[in-house]
This record gives structure tokens, C-alpha cells and sequence, in this order.
């Protein structure tokens, strides 16, 4: 009895060590899926001089790999089917590591257009294979570990924004660009040897049945949409705020760490997200407060953007930081199982992601032909708006598949 007793506990604590350790190569993995898009805003204009790109193709940097973002998560069901969300992640987090290093080389306006584009392919392939294999290996916690792969996600944008400046200046834009290859390769050694210490799961593909379609289901098609403004919010920002405020005066080191504290604060709300979420089984009214702050932070870029731009950084990177992990919770609370939770995701984050990746390339064409982004953040906060009605259409008692 005593015997079978502590067969029963070494079992137990390894089976909590391989998943600390898989959360631990989660969080790492979540850190290197924005770096190559958070590090161009700061030094935006010094790329634009040194590349010959247009305020137009400097958009495209960041709406590039977004949209390929979105058309990689549609593709997420038959990439986790071939070879499995591990592998495909592993596959996801090597091609980011190869698309940044490859900037080291290739810095002219196609090397960085190509890059870019590689690199939303990456990340698109880890964006449509994480929240499904959390799900799998984390039936009871997916809400939490969700919360801190999202903020895993910003804090790598908040490191990478901090950063730009002062890098750029040691070592050239071209390295900092490059340099962030190197923590995507670390985190590829952690996630390969979280996949062979994890004794949890031993397949790699689900043979679950998967219900409908979401094609065929409206509240789906509100997902889609609600992820995709939300998100297209957080991808204006990333790209345009640092430029916004250096074209009001400010240094681009005050810019960069303006960027920085807006994601510093995404972090702060990922994480309460994170640790409060299970409090709220009706999403509904997090989902509200995290709105409502994002549109009292775009009314103060509009109306105040000097006087008030602290309190936009703050209101912003509060409301983004809790909206992206919540539209994400959001959707898995709407699919039962876990191949049902990744095919809805994949869904809802590749529709979301080509239309969060106008956002960015329409501020740039503002840009260019009017030389003002003050009207890209009222574009949002009309967006912003939309997103607060459709929110009370998510009750939490209705499944899609």
C-alpha cells in the first residue's frame, strides 16, 4: 500500500514539473512571437532613410506579416493534423529565428518586406497551434495559461519597444533588428525539451471529433470580427504611436519608451487577467471595462495628445493588454474540446488578423497623404465602439462546436 502510495506521488510531481516546464516553454515562446514587428516603431524613420521605404511600405511591415498571420491560422487544422501542434510550433518559432537573423544580411525595402512576410509565417503558425495544444494539456487551467501566454506576448513587444533606441544606436538598426533571432533560438531549445520531458501527452495530433463547421455558425463570424478590430487596435499602436508622437517633437527614445510603457501596462492587465479570470464565468463585463479604457486612451490621442499622454499610455495599455487575452478566452469558452477549441480559434485568429491587418497599412497611407494620424486613432475609436456592442452578444452559457 505504502509502495504504491509513492509510486503515485513521484508520479504526481513529475507530472507537475513536465507541465511548470511546459508553461515555462510556453511563456518563452509567447516572448519572441512580437519583437519583430514592436522594435520597427521606434526607429521608424531612421528604416524609412536607410531602406528607401515609404510611410505606405513601412505600413506594409507590420500589415505584411499580420494578414500572413491570419492566413496561416486558417491553415492551423491541416498543419496540427500533418505533423502535430509541437512540431509545428517548434517548426513556427525556427522560422521566426531565421527571419530576424536573415535582417542581418538583407536590410534593403525587399529584404525587409521578404523578412517580414517569413516571420508572420512563423508566428502564424505558433498563433494557431498554442491556444489549442494549452487547451489539450491544460483542460482545467486553459484560462490562466492563456492569460500568461498573452502577456508573454506583449512582454516581449514591451522588451522590444524599450529597447529599439539605444540599441540601434550601439550597433546600427539593421543588428538590433537581427539580434532578436537569438532569443527566438532559446526559446526553441526550451520548447524542444519541454516536448520531451512532457509526460502528460503522447500524441501530437488530436483524433477527436470536432463538431461543426464555425463557417456555418454567426456567433463565430462576431468572434472573428471582434477579435479582429480588438487586435487591429493593438497593431495600430504597435506601429504608428512612436512615429505619431516624433512627428509631435518627441525624441525617439521618448517614443520608444512611451511604446514600452503602454506594453509595460499590457503586461500588468495580461496578467491580472491571468490571475482573476476564473472569478468571471460571464466575460462579458471585463470584456466592457477593457474597451471602455481603450476608448477613453484614443480619445485622449485626439483630443490632447501632449498634455494627456500619460494617461492614454496607461488607459491604452491597460484596455489592449486585457482585450487580447480575453478575446481569446472568450472564444475557447465558446468549444467544448480541444481539436473543436484550435479549429474555432484558428477560425476566428485568421479572419481577426486580415482584418487587424488593415489597420496599420491605412494609418500609413493616412500618413502619406496627409502627414496626420490623428485620424487613424478616430478610425479606431469607431471600431472601438462596434466592439462594445457586440460584446454583451457573448453569453457564456453557448457552445459553436
Amino acid at each position: 500500500m505504502l509502495q504504491h502510495q509513492d509510486v503515485q506521488r513521484k508520479s504526481h510531481e513529475a507530472s507537475s514539473a513536465s507541465n511548470t516546464l511546459s508553461i515555462i516553454a510556453v511563456v518563452a515562446v509567447a516572448l519572441n512571437l512580437r519583437p519583430a514587428l514592436a522594435a520597427l516603431g521606434p526607429v521608424l524613420d531612421r528604416i524609412e532613410a536607410g531602406s528607401g521605404l515609404t510611410s505606405t511600405g513601412a505600413g506594409a511591415l507590420t500589415t505584411l506579416p499580420v494578414f500572413l498571420m491570419g492566413l496561416g491560422a486558417l491553415a492551423g487544422s491541416s498543419l496540427q493534423q500533418s505533423i502535430g501542434d509541437r512540431r509545428g510550433i517548434a517548426l513556427g518559432v525556427a522560422i521566426i529565428a531565421l527571419a530576424c537573423i536573415s535582417r542581418l544580411l538583407w536590410f534593403s525595402s525587399a529584404g525587409l518586406l521578404a523578412s517580414a512576410a517569413v516571420c508572420g509565417l512563423g508566428i502564424a503558425a505558433v498563433q494557431a497551434l498554442m491556444p489549442g495544444f494549452i487547451k489539450r494539456v491544460f483542460p482545467l487551467d486553459a484560462g490562466r495559461v492563456m492569460g500568461l501566454y498573452s502577456t508573454g506576448i506583449m512582454g516581449g513587444a514591451t522588451m522590444a519597444a524599450a529597447t529599439a533606441a539605444g540599441l540601434s544606436r550601439f550597433v546600427g538598426w539593421e543588428a538590433m533588428l537581427g539580434l532578436w533571432g537569438l532569443p527566438a533560438l532559446l526559446a526553441l531549445v526550451l520548447w524542444k525539451g519541454a516536448s520531451s520531458s512532457d509526460a502528460c501527452v503522447k500524441q501530437t495530433a488530436s483524433r477527436q471529433t470536432v463538431g461543426r463547421s464555425p463557417l456555418k455558425s454567426g456567433k463565430a463570424w462576431l468572434l472573428l470580427i471582434f477579435f479582429g478590430v480588438g487586435t487591429g487596435a493593438y497593431t495600430l499602436v504597435l506601429a504608428w504611436l512612436p512615429p505619431f508622437y516624433i512627428q509631435l517633437g518627441r525624441s525617439e527614445d521618448i517614443a520608444g519608451y512611451m511604446l514600452a510603457g503602454l506594453t509595460l501596462m499590457e503586461v500588468v492587465a495580461g496578467l491580472a487577467v491571468s490571475a482573476l479570470i476564473n472569478r468571471f464565468p460571464d466575460r462579458r463585463g471585463p470584456l466592457a471595462a477593457a474597451l471602455f479604457a481603450i476608448l477613453a486612451g484614443l480619445i485622449c490621442l485626439i483630443t490632447m495628445p501632449l498634455t494627456m499622454a500619460l494617461p492614454a499610455m496607461i488607459l491604452l495599455g491597460l484596455g489592449i493588454g486585457a482585450l487580447f487575452p480575453l478575446s481569446l478566452i472568450v472564444t475557447l469558452d465558446h468549444a467544448d474540446e480541444p481539436a473543436s477549441a484550435g479549429r474555432l480559434l484558428a477560425f476566428v485568429q485568421g479572419g481577426g488578423y486580415i482584418i487587424a491587418s488593415v489597420m496599420p497599412f491605412a494609418a500609413g497611407w493616412l500618413r502619406a497623404h496627409s502627414d496626420d494620424l490623428s485620424q487613424a486613432w478616430v478610425m479606431m475609436a469607431l471600431g472601438i465602439g462596434l466592439l462594445i456592442l457586440l460584446a454583451m452578444r457573448f453569453a457564456p452559457e453557448e457552445r459553436i462546436v
